[in-house]
C-alpha cells in the first residue's frame, strides 16, 4: 500500500457523499471517494430504486462516473456509511457485489480505507485494508485467461 497518500481528504469527500445519498428504503446512506492516478477524486453514493436490484451502491457510482470519464487507474478508494439519521457514521465495508466490482480494475494491493467519523465530522477511527484482504482468491480478468 502506498504511504504518500492522503487518506484524510478521501474520507472527508466521502463523508460529504453521504448527504447526496438516496436510500428512501434501507434508510442507509453511504458515500465514496475513489482517487485516479490522475489526481482527481471521483465520488458516488448509493442510489436506492423501489426494485432492490436496481439501485446502485456508492463504491460502484464512483468507479463508474471515473470510468466514464476515461480513468480507469486508481491509487485508494474511501468508504463511510450509516443510518440517515445518525450524525457522524460507522465503519462500512464495501458489499459483496462492490467488493467484484472493484477486483475488475484494482489488484490485491490496492488501499480501502473504512472510516468512523463523529458528529462533529471529524475521523474518530480509520482502517486501511489491502483489498485482496477484503477479497481473497478473487475472480478476475486473468482467470478468464
Amino acid at each position: 500500500m502506498k504511504d504518500n497518500i492522503e487518506y484524510d481528504s478521501l474520507i472527508i469527500a466521502a463523508t460529504k457523499m453521504r448527504d447526496a445519498a438516496y436510500a428512501p428504503y434501507s434508510h442507509f446512506t453511504v458515500g465514496a471517494a475513489l482517487l485516479g492516478k490522475d489526481g482527481k477524486i471521483y465520488t458516488g453514493c448509493n442510489i436506492e430504486n423501489a426494485a432492490y436490484p436496481v439501485g446502485i451502491c456508492a463504491e460502484r457510482t464512483a468507479f463508474s462516473k471515473a470510468i466514464s470519464e476515461r480513468c480507469r487507474a486508481f491509487e485508494a478508494l474511501a468508504v463511510v456509511g450509516a443510518p440517515e439519521d445518525k450524525e457522524g457514521s460507522d465503519i462500512c465495508a464495501p458489499c459483496g457485489m462492490c467488493r467484484q466490482f472493484i477486483r475488475e480494475f484494482c489488484g490485491d494491493d490496492f488501499p480501502v480505507v473504512l472510516a468512523r467519523i463523529s458528529g462533529d465530522g471529524d475521523i474518530t477511527e480509520r482502517r486501511v485494508y489491502r483489498f485482496g484482504d477484503l477479497l481473497p482468491e478473487s475472480f478476475g480478468a486473468g482467470s478468464m485467461e
